[in-house]
């Protein structure tokens, strides 16, 4: 009996974090794993952990650089099995004076430079003969409620859910899944640049493994881990009450408080 044929899968934003643990749960499965991202050398680091992976350096923002992706890709595989749209960035904005530019900064990243992975992934994802192809987007639990300082941050993730949602109804006739994950809190370089607490904060490798054997099934969505996602009902259920529990607390209301405001 021969043996399954492996899939061949591009995983983006893979030098660290949930996108490196993905690449090496995914390698660890027999599959064929091109990762990318822009640190060449990391990337480098992580192919040399494991046969299956391949180093494929690139920025999402620059159309020059992922036309050179492409064909880096078709030198690796004449077609692409599932692509895991992971790469992304965080900026905060800190009133009374925010960045206004960090939204354009966060949205080119995870919401236009997600769009451009589709684009170059399409056409290798139609090449595919021996699995049915699949576009799995790694968004956010964020988009479930509102949250301060996080207007760059959640509408990046809310425009990918709703890009990706309307993508996959108009890819059914040519038999493409696609499948939108909504992580919690994962344990990464770029969450501990973080400070605030962080409720039902998962380990990488763990929250890696889950998204890996979730997706197998294909489903619409998936989000987790789900006593955040019961957590995060509470802002649909009593949104005043989610507002005064986020809202930063300012001396003004500090004071009004004391007075019974």
């Amino acid at each position: 009996m021969n043996a399954k044929p492996k899939k061949v899968i591009w995983v983006t934003g893979a030098s660290s974090g949930l996108g490196r643990s993905l690449a090496l749960a995914l390698a660890a499965g027999g599959n064929q794993v091109i990762a990318s991202a822009r640190n060449q050398e990391a990337l480098d680091q992580l192919a040399e952990l494991d046969s299956n992976i391949v180093a494929l350096a690139c920025d999402i923002t620059d159309q020059n650089a992922l036309e050179s992706a492409a064909k880096g890709i078709l030198e690796i595989s004449p077609h692409l099995d599932q692509v895991i749209l992971n790469a992304g960035n965080c900026e905060y904005l800190d009133f009374p004076d925010p960045d206004w530019a960090a939204v354009r900064r966060v949205m080119e990243i995870n919401f236009f430079g997600t769009v451009n992975c589709v684009e170059v992934a399409l056409p290798l994802l139609r090449q595919a003969t021996s699995h049915r192809p699949h576009i799995v987007a790694v968004a956010s639990q964020v988009t479930a409620a509102p949250f301060p300082r996080s207007e760059a941050y959640g509408a990046s993730k809310a425009a990918m859910q709703y890009f990706f949602e309307s993508l996959r109804i108009d890819l059914v006739a040519e038999g493409i899944d696609v499948s939108v994950v909504n992580p919690g809190f994962v344990d990464t370089p770029l969450t501990r640049k973080n400070d605030f607490d962080m409720p039902f904060l998962m380990g990488v490798d763990e929250a890696a493994n889950r998204i890996v054997k979730n997706i197998e099934s294909r489903p619409w969505s998936y989000s987790f881990p789900l006593r955040l996602s019961a957590t995060l009902w509470l802002s649909k259920l009593m949104p005043r009450t989610w507002q005064k529990m986020m809202a930063p607390k300012t001396e003004q209301s500090t004071t009004e408080s004391k007075r019974g405001a």
